[in-house]
């Protein structure tokens, strides 16, 4: 749920005990709840769960959060993929505003005929170094009128390997799968009431 700047995200997921598992992301943080308790956790936890939920929704919405004000765009021209032509687009993200990632960059190519967001690609800083990862979409659909795609989710055969390469990498077979990453059982309701 979102509206304006206000947003509740919720993540169920079970278990290998079968314990429901529910993380309400908002405004105000986030809280997890075990089969409908409320648990404890440390900020160390709470960090992990904000993290992983808000990616979540991150990347199932894209290109949507690209037009944030702590967005910085930046063209790469136009590049060729799998025989297709793409329009290459860097993105950074200020300090200010940008979250707690901010010092992440990412790539996307857009489809230079309908500006389809068919591959994304992106650096992030984790306690080990830098990681970089490469995304080819598949299965777009639209859900009420909202793009969904699932993604292959690739990582380079190199560690020396920059993200400014990873698309050369991808078409020379460079790339490794890691895992695929599906949207199921989408439901998206739009309330365009003014109030």
């Amino acid at each position: 749920w979102r509206e304006k700047w206000a947003y509740k995200y919720v993540r169920i997921q079970t278990d290998t005990a079968a314990n429901e598992i529910k993380d309400v992301l908002s405004n105000d943080g986030l809280v997890r709840f075990i089969n409908g308790e409320q648990t404890l956790i440390t900020e160390e936890r709470r960090a992990a769960y904000t993290s992983s939920v808000n990616s979540v929704m991150y990347f199932a919405f894209l290109p949507l959060w690209l037009n944030d004000p702590a967005v910085n765009k930046s063209y790469g021209g136009i590049t060729e993929i799998e025989g297709k032509k793409y329009h290459k687009i860097k993105i950074t993200f200020a300090e200010e505003g940008g979250g707690e990632d901010f010092e992440d960059v990412f790539y996307y190519w857009f489809d230079i005929e309908d500006y389809s967001m068919d591959y994304l690609a992106y650096s992030y800083v984790e306690k080990e170094g830098t990681g970089v990862r490469f995304r080819k979409a598949y299965n777009a659909r639209r859900v009420n009128g909202v793009m969904i795609q699932d993604y292959v989710n690739m990582k380079p055969k190199s560690k020396e390997l920059k993200l400014e390469e990873i698309d050369e990498a991808f078409i020379n077979g460079d790339l490794e799968q890691l895992s695929l990453i599906e949207l199921k059982d989408v439901d998206i309701n739009i309330n365009n009431k003014e109030k």
